[in-house]
């Protein structure tokens, strides 16, 4: 199944100010958050941004903020892992999509418990490898493994954009790919 950008909504989840740091190449990951904030925002596909205890680990990170921010997104707050047991996608744009592509830290842990969430709760989730972390790379790619054998597609962030765009030869095509895809 291709990814839909009338059917998504893109979640970014806890890219937070002090967690982003211990994150294994954390700045490509923050780095690909924003880019995909950016991209669902030219697109006008909606983003929700998780923050797990503000408070205590921080806001999500200057970068990933700013790009959310200018996408129109909605910020929510959890206590859970999951930001689905926590039900805190209620009123957000996760409950009129059927499509969730998912970014953000941890991978084997709150990121993964949300997609696995979402998919038990009837959503098509793909979970984006580039723009997911873990603060040790295993932890990441058992991540990946497990959720892929629920039924999660894991996919790259040009995956997204292309499947997103549909064809090229169009304004939007050309904007995005002169202001995104390098």
């Amino acid at each position: 199944m291709l990814m839909n950008c009338e059917k998504s909504v893109l979640l970014i989840v806890d890219v937070q100010e002090r967690l982003a740091p211990a994150i294994d190449d954390g700045e490509v990951i923050v780095r690909n958050c924003a880019w995909l904030a950016g991209v669902a925002g030219r697109m006008k596909v909606p983003v929700v941004v998780t923050e797990h205890f503000p408070g205590k680990i921080g806001s999500s990170v200057a970068e990933v903020k700013a790009a959310a921010v200018a996408a129109g997104a909605q910020f929510v707050t959890k206590e859970h892992f999951s930001a689905e047991a926590d039900g805190c996608f209620k009123g957000t744009a996760i409950d009129d999509r059927r499509q969730v592509v998912v970014c953000g830290t941890e991978a084997h842990v709150c990121v993964q418990q949300t997609a696995l969430g979402l998919r038990w709760a009837g959503h098509d989730v793909f979970v984006v490898a580039d723009a997911a972390g873990s603060r040790r790379s295993t932890d990441r790619e058992l991540a990946f493994a497990r959720m892929r054998g629920h039924g999660i597609e894991i996919v790259s962030r040009e995956m997204v954009a292309f499947e997103w765009l549909r064809r090229g030869g169009t304004e939007l095509f050309r904007e995005v790919n002169r202001d995104f895809i390098r």
